[in-house]
């Protein structure tokens, strides 16, 4: 967190310096200019909603959008400071709050079709805290030739693409006897036992690559909006605390007492719930590992812009 203060700061300072340096404007229309750098202030609403091992549609379980579950999609939101360099190029700091959900009893009416997803009969929720520094680069001025001169006023919409770095903290927990438990400390799939000492406890404070795409329109001098798609690439399989495979539940005795222990042997296989005589062996298939998680948004933002000034 103190690293991307530092970058954040660094930036501005960048921007700013360019700024003083530059002696020329660029008129916006008639009766403003900007200075060649612009800044931005803004907000934004909108949805959230993740591809993970659980839920999906039916079949095996398919990537990207063809396992995605619409009805599990919840509301996000954003604050920025965005500072952008004669409408080609932007760099802004953003900080994304919402969050994700799935399980499996959504494949319910596909169950047939799902080989052993449905009654796996695993869900979760998350909390997603997010900080990031995201670049854009806008085609239309980057490729199109816009003089330092207008001689008409600069297009208002602008398709844009997007990239960065964020930093992101999450927390799986399940539903059991009407509480919240947190997954993580249960080890549901023997991180950090000896037995399995290839899998290692994840950490839910990690770093994510933000990739997107939005259109921008001028709405006056001082207002836009946005419409933005940004998928986020983890380097982790347990956003949902599902990943791998089933361990011997026999091993949690040696590691957890008390409610703890309760909790782990509740929550680690809950195919008991469904099928009250199914047995699970150790080793069964739990998750696909190939895959890691991801989780995305599609925003609305509203922004004020500084750096415009009136012609006197």
């Amino acid at each position: 967190m103190k690293k991307v203060i530092i970058l954040v700061g660094v930036m501005f300072s960048v921007f700013g310096f360019t700024q003083k340096a530059e002696a020329q404007y660029y008129f916006y229309d008639n009766n403003t200019y900007d200075n060649p750098v612009t800044y931005e202030l803004g907000a934004s609403f909108g949805f959230m909603n993740c591809l993970t091992d659980l839920g999906g549609r039916k079949g095996i379980g398919k990537k990207f959008i063809k396992d995605l579950n619409m009805g599990k999609t919840t509301v996000a939101g954003s604050a920025y400071l965005n500072a952008t360099f004669k409408y080609k190029f932007g760099l802004r700091a953003e900080a994304t709050f919402g969050q994700i959900k799935a399980d499996d009893k959504v494949l319910e009416k596909v169950k047939a079709s799902t080989f052993g997803r449905y009654e796996r009969n695993l869900s979760f929720r998350s909390k997603i805290t997010e900080f990031s520094l995201i670049a854009e680069a806008h085609p239309f001025f980057i490729f199109w030739s816009f003089d330092d001169e207008f001689d008409r006023e600069p297009p208002r919409w602008s398709p844009y693409l997007l990239g960065g770095v964020g930093f992101f903290s999450f927390k799986p927990q399940a539903q059991l006897n009407n509480k919240w438990v947190d997954l993580q400390p249960l080890s549901t799939e023997g991180q950090g036992f000896l037995e399995y000492p290839d899998r290692k406890p994840y950490k839910l404070n990690q770093m994510n690559i933000p990739l997107g795409l939005g259109i921008k329109y001028e709405l006056t001098n001082k207002l836009n909006v946005r419409g933005e798609f940004i998928y986020r690439k983890l380097n982790t399989d347990y956003l949902d605390d599902v990943s791998t495979q089933y361990i011997d539940p026999a091993l949690y005795a040696n590691y957890f007492t008390g409610s703890k222990l309760t909790n782990a042997l509740l929550l680690n296989d809950r195919q008991y719930e469904l099928t009250p005589t199914h047995v699970t062996l150790p080793e069964d298939q739990r998750g696909n590992p190939k895959n890691n998680d991801a989780y995305f948004t599609f925003n609305l933002k509203i922004g004020y812009v500084f750096g415009r000034e009136s012609i006197k």
